[in-house]
């Protein structure tokens, strides 16, 4: 199960507690499902993650930890979904995410769309709100479905184990 593969990844929570830089955070920062694999905070972590992997702005990594704390999501795994939109997959996702905003919205899109930064900046007072409602709207669906996807797999998961373990006595 990937669980046990992720485990090797997931840092030691006494090594957490003697981080300096982490006491700003308090307490909260060393809850248990802040850094263990279980159902809950895992599926948690999938809505977090992917929700800002979809939210177009700088320090997406940052926000996802933060918002980690008071969900009770997993950070590492919050963090690591974030990487789901990278410099290959961004400008497919957020062009996506734009044309759900321009649909959702009732306004047309300009026909001559260039993938250039200089393209996007110069219109950037233009493609704001369809890009932010997109990514938002798109954001949200996307966190759903892996939530509950992810909380169904796993009790799918528990309950073949179990059988597996019945047959075995």
């Amino acid at each position: 199960m990937p669980k046990n593969y992720l485990k090797k990844y997931i840092p030691d929570p006494e090594k957490l507690k003697k981080n300096k830089a982490l006491a700003i955070l308090g307490s909260q920062i060393y809850e248990a499902n802040l850094w263990h694999l279980n159902r809950r905070s895992v599926a948690r972590a999938f809505f977090n993650g992917l929700f800002w992997a979809f939210i177009p702005m700088p320090f997406q990594m940052l926000a996802a930890a933060l918002l980690s704390i008071p969900l009770r999501a997993n950070i590492p795994l919050s963090i690591a979904l974030v990487w789901i939109t990278n410099p290959i997959t961004m400008p497919f996702v957020f062009y996506f995410n734009y044309k759900v905003g321009t649909h959702i919205l009732g306004t047309h899109h300009t026909k001559e769309f260039k993938l250039s930064v200089e393209w996007i900046w110069d219109k950037m007072e233009h493609i704001w709100l369809p890009l932010y409602t997109g990514s938002i709207v798109t954001g949200l669906l996307v966190g759903a479905i892996s939530y509950i996807a992810i909380t169904i797999l796993w009790r799918l998961h528990v309950v073949k184990r179990w059988k597996e373990r019945k047959q075995r006595k």
